[in-house]
């Protein structure tokens, strides 16, 4: 209902867009200056700007999955589309109004053909930056201390991934990347904290050759997964989400079982020992807990029964109740589902949203890292951020 209700502003905020983009090409070149040439320009524009609803409304095929792409891409470019149009405006509205400006020297064609010049290409050159900075996957290492003995155990190292959102944007190409990465660090355990998939199973590319990928992960004691919220069969046009709030919306069946072929066992609010030396927990979605579970457990109920002189690693989507988890004597609680704000300057702004949006955070005796993701959501694009593994490296004393 949102999407609904912000849509006259963002057909306004278009509207003014390319007003400005006309006006601008108007003083490039008298070539623009043709109405049939606007017109063509205008009609481009406007496919553009409505690609994301022509994407959510046609069935699954190739049309849609190439408007999906297309309307992901815009999604970026209009981001940063606004935030140059708008900041120049700003700047022109301070020099006017309040530094008093001579007005008759910022309307000229020639100032307005340089500044719109400067800002199509810091749109360009940022666009471009953010797709190839999305698909090149970083390695993040973090050293952690838990002060419990684990038998003849003196440390673990630990491959936390989250956020892959298997779809559109995110496939087998990236996977093979990140299944490579990942097994040149030779882990011990290696744990994926939710959002697999990008709420819509048919998206994915090839799930037989993805299968195939993840079944190349190495590690001692295996891959062991959590559910995130969007690893449920949902739909979502421009982030938003449809469908009616009666119903419980969980992952689609065929999710659930290539996460069995592709050899990641899933963990729905439940510990597994590992080799009788550490417990792993796996907790459902905060938001969305998903089949068969009706509340999750509490910090206190999920480590009940459990040895706690022996090591708690907790997996969760959301980065939350890390202070609950600390007095319930978990010891490590890995995370995703922020991306680290994904585009600047959301990696600012996110730190209004939550006590640790990205990296490492410990609260008593309690450890937290939050991972950016492997993939990516919505805008195919990341500014300001890294996709990413992490590596945790445990010293047990």
């Amino acid at each position: 209902m949102i999407a609904i209700y912000l849509a006259p502003l963002y057909l306004l905020l278009n509207v003014y867009f390319l007003f400005r983009i006309l006006k601008w090409l108007e003083t490039c070149h008298v070539y623009f200056k043709k109405k049939w040439i606007k017109a063509v320009l205008a009609m481009i524009y406007v496919f553009l700007a409505f690609s994301i609803l022509i994407a959510f409304l046609f069935p699954q095929g190739t049309i849609r999955r190439a408007m999906k792409l297309i309307s992901n891409y815009w999604l970026g470019v209009l981001m940063y589309l606004a935030l140059t149009i708008l900041i120049a405006d700003l700047i022109r509205l301070i020099l006017i109004y309040f530094v008093k400006a001579d007005q008759k020297k910022f309307r000229t064609p020639k100032v307005f053909r340089i500044v719109g010049s400067i800002c199509m290409i810091l749109i360009l050159l940022i666009s471009f930056y953010g797709v190839c900075n999305a698909r090149n996957i970083r390695t993040t290492s973090y050293h952690v201390t838990i002060h419990k003995k684990v038998g003849n155990h003196k440390k673990l190292k630990i491959i936390l991934l989250a956020d892959l959102h298997l779809g559109y944007n995110i496939g087998c190409s990236q996977m093979k990347q990140m299944v490579m990465k990942v097994n040149r660090q030779s882990p011990d355990l290696i744990v994926v904290a939710g959002d697999i998939f990008d709420n819509e199973y048919d998206a994915l590319d090839d799930p037989d050759q993805l299968v195939k990928i993840f079944r190349q992960l190495k590690s001692q004691y295996g891959v062991y997964a959590v559910y995130g919220n969007h690893d449920i069969d949902e739909k979502i046009l421009a982030g938003f989400t449809f469908g009616s709030g009666r119903e419980k919306k969980v992952s689609d069946p065929r999710m659930d079982e290539f996460v069995k072929r592709a050899g990641m066992k899933l963990l729905r609010d439940e510990s597994v020992c590992i080799d009788q030396s550490f417990y792993l927990y796996g907790r459902p979605d905060a938001e969305k807990v998903g089949r068969g579970i009706s509340r999750r457990k509490t910090p206190k109920e999920l480590v009940n029964g459990m040895d706690l002189k022996k090591p708690v690693i907790v997996l969760d989507h959301e980065p939350r109740q890390l202070e609950e988890l600390n007095q319930a004597g978990v010891d490590i609680d890995l995370c995703g589902h922020t991306h680290d704000g994904q585009l600047f300057p959301g990696n600012i702004t996110i730190h209004l949203f939550w006590k640790n949006p990205y990296g490492y955070r410990k609260v008593g005796n309690a450890h937290q890292i939050v991972t950016s993701g492997v993939g990516l959501f919505g805008p195919n694009m990341r500014v300001g951020t890294k996709a990413e593994i992490v590596v945790v490296n445990v010293d047990f004393r």
